[in-house]
């Protein structure tokens, strides 16, 4: 599997330099999510700009991130670009469930919001 990580003070960008998400990528994917979670990494933004094909093992990956995140942090996903990509989330409906931002600028903006919105909601408690 081909990507880079970015790592900075608020996030960590995790793009993938592949033009499918499939079975054969979806395992070492999930590695790297089990990883970078223990490592500490309390909001992950994965850029899917490259991404032309996903499958149902991709998917999963996706989710596996999602579930990871949820509680601890952020999980985003960015740049989806491909319209194959954006039909197959739409079609399985994960829109509603997945936090998804058009490009990783509003991502990495997302990002700095919520955490405004968590330092004003602890003050307040």
């Amino acid at each position: 599997m081909k990507y880079t990580v970015d790592k900075q003070d608020k996030y960590t960008l995790l793009s993938l330099d592949e033009e499918n998400l499939n079975s054969i990528i979806s395992p070492d994917l999930k590695s790297e999510f089990v990883f970078l979670r223990n490592e500490g990494v309390k909001n992950l933004i994965l850029d899917l700009t490259k991404i032309d094909y996903v499958d149902s093992s991709g998917l999963s990956s996706i989710l596996t991130a999602n579930r990871l995140w949820k509680g601890y942090g952020s999980f985003i996903l960015t740049g989806i670009e491909s319209a194959n990509v954006q039909k197959l989330i739409d079609i399985s409906r994960l829109d509603s469930i997945l936090n998804i931002r058009r490009t990783i600028e509003q991502a990495i903006d997302f990002v700095y919001m919520e955490q405004i919105e968590k330092e004003l909601k602890g003050e307040e408690e």
